[in-house]
């Protein structure tokens, strides 16, 4: 993760907030890079596991393109506060 900018907080709005990003991050509590190795590796013993274990019928299901700021902010969403009311 690279943060690029840190900005004066908006009154009611609830921080921290993600604006934009790119890229997937592999999935969580997966492995670390050899789980995510076993999920884009069809031959590996592991793969179906993987899949299984993420919910998904296939790896192309996960596209590691894709970023979900939306996503982002509703996993942020537990931390966050109102730093200055209105």
């Amino acid at each position: 993760m690279l943060i690029e900018d840190v900005t004066a907080p908006e009154a009611g709005t609830a921080h921290p907030r993600c604006l934009t990003g790119r890229r997937a991050c592999p999935p969580e509590d997966r492995g670390g890079i050899w789980g995510y190795d076993y999920l884009a590796d069809s031959r590996h013993e592991e793969h179906k596991d993987r899949l299984e274990w993420l919910g998904l019928d296939s790896a192309d299901q996960f596209d590691p393109a894709v970023f979900d700021a939306a996503q982002v902010n509703s996993a942020l969403f537990p931390l966050a506060t109102v730093l200055i009311k209105n």
